[in-house]
């Protein structure tokens, strides 16, 4: 295999072992992204001092200074990330010239960790849509079609990822902007538990009315990379007061066939396409000889989360949107937030029925926490559809595909993705694995089983 499908944790352990040099492993992924950027569009600014960190690195390794477990490994990084030095525009046009003095807590993790920054990939506007596209960079393509969108937010970092131009990246998910983009690009990506990881440094970050639903977390091509960079940016950060010290669990010390799952394949908003179904029963039945059982079981009072989910999103009638946008001096929005500025700013919820809308959402998280109390995980899927053509994630009955990854950020459960099979226009085709809070390490065990035997990422033809 080229050395640039390896995993993370492999190139890794060659620049440890001096087998391969960062410098090099880097010139080949720069030589990757000028092939497949122009058709792909997602890297969107690149770090021009890569190669002189690179050799810094090489030289850390030659003098015995291993600075940790991503030692000269280079990574790409969401644009809605704060980079020192590097061009941060969040998508929006006020910040398009924008370069931080500072890193996000997870970057700053990352680096420390000894990871080299490749450079910026492409997020919509905010990360507020399920499509990349924005009036900076203009949109970004799928790797398997490029008629068809990576999905969003972190449709840059999944196409670049997928490509095979870059290892691993970050993403954040706050509807589904990791596991939508893993599972449209054929990857695998993990939204840990709320709270696990500090949202310092990213423009949807700690606080507000949405605070809850947004984590931020990795994809990659292997479910190990999900582990290995979980265990550098989890953790306490006084920036960001919602997170918690929690013991991460080593995913490969759980015992597999003591498991008991769950399956549902249609969560009655909007049925998966029969690519879909046929995809996840093939799962659910090789796990069957795998764990100690595994039943079809659906969640009660789901067939709701799409509503629900948009009264919380829209809940203030769009304000905390017109005043982000106002604080980065955007004077010109991408269309699909024109919503936030045309909605009539009376139809804001009163605190009554404000204090049943989080009433109703603390039940659905009560009834969640019961239903996994039952089971180690549950298994669907993670939208009702492949990747869609470039413009259609607006379309009214498109939205309700996405009820399946909002579920997880309304509930706060860790969920995984990976990639299990392809659909007749051979585009990728993932499930989402889910668990009980601060639980990653069984959602990655499934995960891992699933990859090594019946699915995992295949190469592009890009």
């Amino acid at each position: 295999m080229d050395l640039i499908y390896l995993s993370a944790k492999q190139i890794a352990k060659m620049i440890k072992l001096g087998k391969i040099s960062s410098e090099e492993i880097i010139k080949k992924q720069l030589k990757r992204i000028e092939k497949v950027n122009p058709k792909l569009n997602g890297m969107v600014k690149k770090n021009e001092k890569v190669l002189d960190e690179a050799r810094k690195y090489d030289k850390y390794r030659s003098e015995g200074n291993i600075l940790g477990p991503l030692h000269g490994v280079p990574i790409t990084i969401k644009d809605s990330f704060n980079t020192k030095d590097i061009t941060t525009t969040y998508g929006t046009l006020g910040k398009k010239n924008y370069i931080p003095n500072y890193d996000a807590t997870v970057v700053d993790k990352l680096k420390k960790a000894g990871a080299i920054i490749l450079g910026k990939t492409n997020t919509p506007e905010l990360t507020l849509i399920f499509e990349t596209n924005n009036l900076v960079y203009g949109k970004t393509n799928n790797p398997y079609d490029i008629n068809k969108t990576p999905g969003g937010s972190s449709g840059g970092e999944a196409a670049m990822i997928s490509s095979g131009a870059s290892y691993i990246g970050l993403g954040s998910d706050t509807g589904g902007s990791i596991r939508l983009p893993a599972h449209f690009c054929g990857l695998a990506g993990l939204k840990p538990t709320v709270g696990r990881v500090s949202r310092y440094g990213h423009i949807v970050g700690f606080g507000g009315l949405l605070d809850s639903l947004t984590q931020i977390g990795p994809l990659a091509r292997y479910v190990e990379d999900l582990s290995l960079v979980f265990n550098v940016i989890n953790g306490y950060d006084y920036n960001d007061p919602s997170t918690i010290d929690m013991e991460v669990r080593d995913f490969k010390s759980v015992d597999l066939n003591s498991l008991n799952g769950a399956y549902f394949i249609d969560n009655k908003i909007m049925t998966p396409t029969n690519d879909i179904k046929h995809t996840l029963k093939d799962v659910v039945k090789y796990l069957e000889g795998k764990v100690n059982n595994i039943s079809l079981h659906r969640p009660e009072n789901i067939s709701n989360i799409d509503k629900l989910y948009g009264r919380i999103f829209s809940a203030d009638g769009g304000k905390w949107i017109r005043d982000t946008i106002n604080r980065l001096e955007t004077k010109k929005v991408h269309p699909s937030l024109k919503w936030a500025f045309d909605t009539d700013k009376s139809s804001n919820l009163t605190v009554s029925k404000y204090s049943e809308l989080i009433k109703d959402l603390d039940q659905l998280k009560l009834k969640m926490e019961k239903f996994l109390n039952r089971y180690d995980f549950l298994i669907c899927p993670v939208n009702a559809k492949p990747a869609i053509e470039h413009g259609k994630t607006l379309n009214r009955e498109n939205r309700k595909s996405f009820s399946y990854t909002k579920l997880f950020n309304l509930t706060g459960n860790p969920a995984v993705v990976v990639r299990t099979g392809t659909s007749k226009k051979k585009l990728p085709i993932g499930v989402q694995i889910i668990s009980r809070k601060y639980r990653e390490d069984i959602c990655l065990k499934v995960a891992y089983e699933i990859e090594k035997n019946i699915g995992g990422w295949k190469e592009p033809n890009i």
